[in-house]
């Protein structure tokens, strides 16, 4: 029988002429990690590779060592590439800042994993890759919980299917091209038919005491369907989405990973960070229902065209939060960097509202703060 290879070996020099061309290489006790397509989406990571040139690589580090939680040490052995040969350790660490110019290894070596860490390779999965997953992950029982809350950057296929598969998977733009038409048009409805002036509260009850809704009042009613669109997006978030299923039930356990499980084992596929047009119009269609039973119809409109404008900058900004590089110490850098906590440590508390922390505040539901400062 052929022996299996052992792990491939990479020399000093062949680590500064793949960082020369580009590749943004982690050194860790001698082994060597790949990070080039995934440094960009770390907080503060396009900003490590605009200020590593002429500098010392462990000062272009973000401040000091800090912790990382498990699930980012494990993440990091997706990107295992080898080992470094012995003895060439002290030339990947770039002592000199002028070597450090030429080599672009983003070196953690002592810094990112303690030295108490036991390496490991990814342990062997529960369910088959080749395969659609959405009829797997019901069998995994008791153990699905742990292992949907252990994030892999990988594709993932849901359905059989391709029709199927097809309307699960969307790109970022056809939200914004689909729903800000009907939010404009929409828009514009609302605002003409209230200034018929035949809109007017509480009329279904009493005529005497019903209230007139002018024109003028649309831009607050609007502001009002974005805020209640905000509350409801926390408490599926929080309820519907993080429900534990129970271990014995395939069909919760299913539908959880249908509905947001699926983006927490693969929290950086892109084709699963906004809702699909198709059956986000069956939600969306419902809420309308719901909102015409209860509010005068131009009223019930309003508001629900306000809460359509805030499921849209939600999907963006979600999008934006996986993919995008805010400016370090901007509201947007913050707020990237408290849902990548989310989804690698505190997955059962914070971003349940993506575009803002404020119902974390209310409902305590607000990752500490501590776990954002570095370690000594």
């Amino acid at each position: 029988a052929m022996a299996t290879a052992g792990p491939r070996s990479f020399s000093a020099a062949e680590v500064r002429a793949r960082c020369a061309q580009g590749a943004c290489l982690v050194s860790c006790h001698r082994r060597l990690y790949d990070l080039s397509g995934f440094v960009r989406l770390h907080p503060g990571g396009e900003q490590l590779l605009r200020r590593r040139a002429g500098t010392d690589v462990s000062a272009a580090l973000d401040g000091p060592p800090h912790r990382h939680s498990e699930n980012a040490r494990r993440w990091l052995e997706q990107y295992y590439v080898g080992e470094i040969e012995p003895g060439d350790e002290q030339g990947c660490a770039a002592q000199n800042p002028a070597a450090a110019a030429q080599l672009c290894a983003w070196y953690w070596d002592g810094l990112w994993v303690p030295q108490h860490y036991n390496h490991c390779l990814l342990p062997q999965d529960l369910v088959d890759w080749q395969k659609p997953l959405l009829w797997q992950v019901g069998y995994l029982g008791e153990k699905y919980d742990e292992w949907v809350h252990q994030p892999v950057d990988r594709p993932i296929r849901l359905f059989h299917s391709d029709f199927l598969e097809f309307l699960s998977k969307t790109a970022w733009y056809v939200v914004f091209m689909v729903w800000t038409p009907v939010v404009l048009y929409l828009s514009w409805v609302s605002y003409t038919s209230l200034a018929q002036g035949n809109t007017r509260l509480f009329s279904s009850f009493t005529t005497e005491y019903s209230i007139p809704i002018h024109k003028y009042y649309f831009p607050f009613i609007f502001l009002l369907g974005m805020i209640l669109w905000s509350l409801l997006e926390y408490l599926i978030h929080r309820f519907v989405f993080h429900m534990k299923p129970p271990a014995s039930n395939y069909y919760l356990i299913t539908l959880h990973f249908l509905l947001h499980g699926q983006h927490h084992k693969s929290p950086f596929d892109s084709s699963r960070l906004v809702f699909p047009p198709v059956p986000a119009s069956l939600v969306i269609g419902f809420f309308y229902g719901v909102l015409r039973l209860l509010l005068p119809e131009v009223l019930g409109l309003s508001v629900f065209v306000g809460g359509l404008c805030g499921y849209v900058i939600y999907d963006m900004m979600h999008y934006y939060l996986h993919y995008g590089s805010p400016k370090k110490g901007t509201y947007l850098y913050g707020l990237k960097a408290y849902h990548v906590k989310h989804h690698f440590e505190h997955q059962k508390s914070g971003s349940f509202g993506i575009s803002t922390r404020f119902w974390d505040y209310p409902f305590r539901t607000l990752i500490p703060e501590e776990t954002f400062k570095k370690e000594d």
